[in-house]
């Protein structure tokens, strides 16, 4: 009966996990967009739940790791009951956390965040060996790695498209030789990322080489698409002004940014979901497993809360990561996206833990500096990084009393 109680608590701790996904990392894609005007909040948020559903129901990961990360050692645990509590504190003290992040319009990693409540319980249940330290500081080192690369690829970035279109007397001449560029880039990296070593990869069988193929193939054929489409949309609207030149970036802009909302649903939506299916697994099994399958049905409730999340409380981080870090207009959006984007997938590659909201803000953080020190608003960023500094220890420990109470509920000790 106990174990039936744990597991309706872990549903609603999964589903409560999920919504806060959706009400932080929103911002992730759609705030440079918001922050631009390439489109209103509320179209934002209708084009971020349509997104996210797909990307968690359809490319959602079919298995995560019971144990999130590699944190906990589930041998040194061993009793299935107190992994059980442990991953339901894990998703409780997780949530908590996002949503007092969330309150206060700040972004923080959810990804973060469940590994340090996994820390917490780990230490609790089967002391301080029973983490995995290594990882622990692996994933410390891409805190500082994830905006510092971002914010020098955003900066570069910024600094070449500045000098190549905007400060160019033929803005047209410009446009036309640098955009079809973006557009093949873009969609290759858009592209890559979906198929390589993915759940939807794997349907269509492709290998590496299928999927390079497959993004380079696409590159080639947009850029050829793109220098007509960009030729004609030229002659159109008559560019002939470093202002009017920005406006093309829009289209591009929010391409990069349904991508983003796609793919944070199908990474982000494990975070909810997976410690819920190490639960479930549990539950029917009566045993452990440092991977556990995740039902598509499962995936679906949980791109439905992250949805809900987004149009409920979605505005709250928008608002900040879109305006109060650095202005934006429609190139530095583009960005902001592009730079994003481009980085996650490569440290996905390379197997790097690296977070999206801590690439996103460091983007933003390198698209201000290209126009010096002052576009940055300094006590936004102190306040953001705070948050970030604080993520793993507050959750670990929340997560450390809350397992304390189960146990004692459910174990009586």
């Amino acid at each position: 009966m106990a174990d039936y109680y744990l597991l309706g608590l872990s549903v609603f701790a999964g589903a409560y996990m999920a919504w806060n996904i959706g009400a932080n990392d929103v911002a992730n894609s759609m705030a440079s967009s918001v922050g631009a005007r390439a489109v209103t909040l509320r179209q934002a948020l209708i084009l971020a739940t349509i997104l996210t559903f797909l990307g968690s129901s359809l490319v959602g990961s079919h298995v995560a790791q019971t144990i999130r990360k590699g944190i906990v050692d589930s041998q040194a645990i061993g009793d299935p009951k107190v992994i059980m509590m442990g991953l339901l504190s894990a998703l409780l003290s997780a949530s908590l956390w996002v949503c007092l992040a969330t309150y206060q319009n700040l972004p923080v990693s959810t990804t973060h965040s469940i590994v340090g409540a996994m820390i917490g319980f780990g230490i609790v249940a089967g002391g301080l060996a029973a983490v995995n330290w290594k990882q622990v500081i692996y994933i410390v080192l891409s805190w500082i790695l994830s905006p510092l690369l971002t914010a020098c690829g955003a900066f570069l970035m910024f600094r070449f498209l500045d000098k190549s279109v905007l400060a160019k007397l033929d803005t047209s001449g410009g446009i036309i030789k640098t955009t079809p560029m973006l557009i093949s880039a873009t969609l290759c990296i858009m592209t890559l990322s979906l198929l390589l070593d993915t759940p939807l990869g794997n349907k269509l069988h492709l290998t590496v080489f299928g999927s390079f193929a497959t993004s380079l193939g696409v590159a080639i054929g947009s850029y050829a698409i793109g220098k007509v489409g960009v030729t004609r949309f030229l002659r159109k609207n008559s560019i002939t002004s470093a202002g009017q030149g920005d406006l093309i970036f829009r289209y591009l802009q929010v391409m990069t940014a349904c991508y983003v909302a796609f793919g944070n649903g199908a990474n982000d939506v494990a975070n909810a979901m997976g410690p819920l299916a190490g639960v479930y697994f549990i539950y029917s099994t009566g045993t452990t497993a440092e991977s556990s399958p995740i039902p598509v049905a499962m995936l679906a409730f949980g791109g439905s809360m992250i949805c809900l999340g987004i149009f409920t409380w979605g505005y709250r981080v928008i608002e900040t990561v879109g305006s109060k870090i650095t202005e934006l207009n429609n190139l530095r959006g583009f960005t902001v996206e592009f730079s994003a984007a481009t980085f996650i997938l490569i440290a996905s590659m390379m197997g790097l833990p690296v977070s999206t909201t801590h690439a996103a803000v460091g983007a933003y953080i390198g698209v201000g500096l290209a126009r010096g020190l002052a576009a940055l608003d300094l006590n936004v960023l102190w306040k953001i990084m705070l948050y970030w500094i604080i993520t793993v220890p507050v959750a670990a420990a929340t997560c450390a009393v809350i397992y304390c109470l189960l146990s004692a509920i459910f174990l009586g000790r």
